[in-house]
């Protein structure tokens, strides 16, 4: 069964104005830092604007980093509905095993309240120093790591915090998260398949890993939009929704530039404050963006470490186009054909070798230096021609992941792992090919030249964990989650 789709609409039907939504487009496009996948705007309820840039479609996964948090927060929402959490049970005591083992005060204080809002006391994140304390089981590490401060005190963005309200959740329930998720909100939304990071096997990381479509990002707003009512029924009680969205803890460092900041606007439970409305986010520009005063929802994914900027934007050309009553309309068609057409840029480049074609086809090429330092498991590449075009083979170790390109425009392929490829020749000596990971917002331009018969590789946003490009793919060979 299919997802249902959004009710649409034109924007000026809904009191957007289309300029607006247009000075947006320009200004992101605009932007050297700034590489936009998607976007989706929904007001009263309608979706009024929607596009994505190819090579990206409206169908693919998208790895939401650290959005995967407000769906974290919606189970865990859901868990205390229906009784299986409380917020103000210790922490510990949904870990008996570890009982003996917690010894610090503030620890063994831990609320779940104090993990769902990045309350637990420490100062930092603890990721690094709680897998080193034991490597089979983060929420032990986390636990075993006396917080700095008194529980509920203090906010520190804090990936084990989440990882231990995941893991409660799925302990309760005794469902990974997809699995929990399914009946009582994706279903219900018509979201269809996602896709879960586990480690280990079995349980979802919580605070990253989750991929997802962009329609199901503002699926998940428009539901917290409408109080947790989705086709007049009920799914979250009122109660979850005020005190997820709401401030928790404090967040603002003093200075005069926390109010122009959207990370200083306090945090609730894995959702951010913004300086309008609230959001979940992840790394590089994947947002939920919630927007009350407007009865709006913005939907985004991206490739960008220039989020504040991104946010910027979103508030300098789309809140004014919010408005009270039905405009006239006049953009509408315009805007309609633009979406339409929303395309990432080729390399810029020559579709074959100027001169010493032959050198070319089969040419071997060894990391610049010794080491690929921005994917040091490369070790190898290979140019290789035939009938079809050319295909740039990258080596990791063992593996080899072939990169076929006919031409500079976007070649797309599915296995082992969803790309899309543009390639040429930017001199005689030197073919620089384009590779999008289409399931990540990952960039990887790798650079060969025949003068000295290396290779360069260089991340325009940098995996922050995947080992090999394998691996850059929703796992849906093993943990998907399909409607039925």
């Amino acid at each position: 069964m299919s997802a249902r789709p959004l009710p649409l609409s034109t924007p000026a039907e809904q009191g957007v104005d289309a300029s607006g939504i247009h000075a947006f487009l320009d200004a992101v496009e605009a932007a050297p830092d700034i590489e936009p996948h998607s976007l989706v705007i929904l007001r009263h309820g309608h979706v009024v604007a929607s596009g994505w840039w190819a090579p990206y479609t409206p169908e693919r996964l998208q790895l939401l980093y650290s959005l995967s948090k407000s769906f974290t927060s919606t189970a865990a929402g859901f868990a205390v509905a229906e009784g299986l959490l409380r917020l103000d049970d210790p922490v510990i005591s949904y870990f008996p095993e570890f009982e003996a083992d917690i010894t610090d005060p503030r620890s063994r204080a831990m609320l779940v309240r104090h993990v769902a809002a990045m309350a637990g006391g420490h100062l930092t994140d603890t990721h690094d120093a709680a897998y080193r304390l034991d490597r089979k089981e983060l929420v032990r590490g986390f636990l075993l790591l006396p917080p700095d401060r008194d529980p509920g005190t203090v906010f520190a963005y804090n990936q084990p915090a989440t990882y231990t309200l995941a893991t409660i959740v799925q302990r309760v329930s005794g469902r990974s998260l997809t699995e929990y998720l399914r009946p009582r909100l994706l279903d219900p939304l018509g979201i269809g398949e996602v896709a879960w990071l586990q480690r280990p096997a079995g349980r979802d990381l919580g605070f990253t890993g989750l991929h997802a479509a962009t329609d199901a990002i503002a699926r998940l707003g428009q539901l917290y939009l409408q109080d947790g009512v989705w086709e007049g029924r009920r799914l979250l009680p009122s109660s979850w929704i005020a005190e997820a969205t709401r401030v928790q803890v404090a967040n603002a460092d003093g200075t005069a530039e926390a109010a122009l900041s959207d990370w200083q606007q306090g945090y609730g439970f894995q959702f951010w404050k913004s300086r309008h409305g609230y959001r979940g986010d992840g790394a590089y520009g994947q947002f939920c963006l919630v927007l009350p005063e407007h009865d709006a929802v913005i939907a985004t994914t991206a490739a960008t470490e220039q989020m504040q900027d991104f946010l910027n934007l979103v508030w300098q050309h789309l809140l004014p186009s919010f408005g009270p009553a039905p405009l006239p309309g006049r953009e509408d068609a315009a805007l309609r054909d633009r979406l339409a057409k929303l395309a990432l840029g080729p390399v810029v480049a020559l579709a074959g070798p100027p001169e010493k074609g032959g050198a070319w086809s089969g040419a071997e090429f060894v990391p610049a230096g010794g080491t690929c330092a921005d994917q040091p498991s490369l070790t190898g590449a290979t140019v290789a021609a035939d009938e079809d075009g050319w295909t740039v083979s990258l080596a990791e170790g063992a593996d080899r992941l072939d990169l076929r390109f006919d031409g500079t425009a976007w070649t797309t392929s599915a296995d082992p792992v969803p790309t899309a490829v543009s390639g040429g020749w930017t001199d005689p000596d030197t073919v620089s090919v384009d590779v999008l990971f289409l399931e990540t917002p990952h960039r990887l331009t790798v650079t060969c030249s025949l003068s000295d018969s290396t290779f360069t590789a260089h991340w325009h946003t940098r995996p922050l964990h995947a080992r090999r490009l394998r691996s850059l793919r929703a796992p849906l060979d093993v943990h998907a989650s399909r409607r039925g």
